[in-house]
């Protein structure tokens, strides 16, 4: 039992590390396009959701076309988000971006967050 726990803890470390090293929060993103920051910001929920309201300067990138990701850039991070803290689309969007050699981090909570944070929101 007490090999198990330490077991468990090491990993919980190391995942936690990931995670920091991987997500950002929304204030943070907001922050960066402020101070105009190189970044690239990736919407990967639905075309129709993207037209109600995103973060500014986002690039709708839709699941169907993650196998083309256009926009994305080898030169700077891409931040992608999907709907909402219980929405796995932005990790698998983000796994399968750095597998094609992408720097990428998730926008922890979402657009969701990005809202309840009061951030600024563009329609299209």
């Amino acid at each position: 039992m007490t090999r198990t726990i330490k077991s468990n803890a090491a990993k919980a470390k190391q995942f936690f590390a990931d995670k920091m090293a991987f997500t950002t929060g929304p204030v943070e993103v907001s922050h960066q396009i402020e101070k105009k920051e190189d970044v690239v910001i990736i919407d990967v929920r639905e075309p129709k959701d993207f037209k109600k309201g995103h973060v500014p300067g986002a690039i709708s990138l839709p699941q169907k076309q993650w196998g083309t990701p256009a926009g994305l850039r080898r030169d700077t991070m891409n931040i992608v988000y999907c709907y909402a803290q219980n929405c796995h689309m932005g990790a698998q969007a983000a796994m399968q971006f750095a597998a094609k050699g992408y720097p990428v981090m998730e926008m922890d909570g979402g657009f969701e967050s990005w809202k309840e944070h009061d951030l600024k929101i563009v329609k299209s």
